[in-house]
């Protein structure tokens, strides 16, 4: 059973981001530390993953005029392929409708694979850099 909650340890849940992200921080030579993860998450709106009760990734939100954007949207990698970050869309959803916003918008690596669930999520590509899709679906 999957199921959402509120983050309430931002330094487990920050290590999540750490430990997925670090093939992608290598291959692009970012320099990011936990520290710096934990910074950047302390002001978002977040939430944990849960799978049969046990922690397994993590949501982060921001809202702003242009609507809900989905800064982060990590699942540990031994619980892939099961159909929890498709789920976890729909709570993202489901949360912007209940912020009162009409769309979200996120920025994925060009390299994850992770553009191929948002894509079959119904996300669109709005633009791209030398990383990044900038992708977006309305609500």
């Amino acid at each position: 059973m999957i199921s959402f909650e509120q983050t309430e340890d931002l330094n487990a849940s920050a290590q999540i981001t750490y430990d997925n992200m670090q093939s992608y921080y290598q291959h692009y030579g970012v320099d990011w530390k936990l520290a710096t993860i934990r910074k950047q998450i302390s002001d978002l709106e977040n939430w944990d993953i849960l799978f049969e009760g046990l922690v397994v990734g993590a949501i982060r939100l921001a809202y702003d005029e242009s609507g809900c954007y989905l800064r982060d949207l990590q699942v540990v990698q031994n619980f892939q392929g099961r159909g929890i970050g498709s789920k976890a869309l729909n709570e993202v959803s489901k949360l912007a409708i209940d912020a009162g916003v009409d769309s979200v918008r996120l920025r994925v690596f060009k390299i994850s694979p992770a553009q191929h669930l948002y894509q079959r999520q119904g996300f669109v590509i709005d633009k791209e850099e030398d990383r990044f899709y900038y992708m977006s679906r309305p609500l």
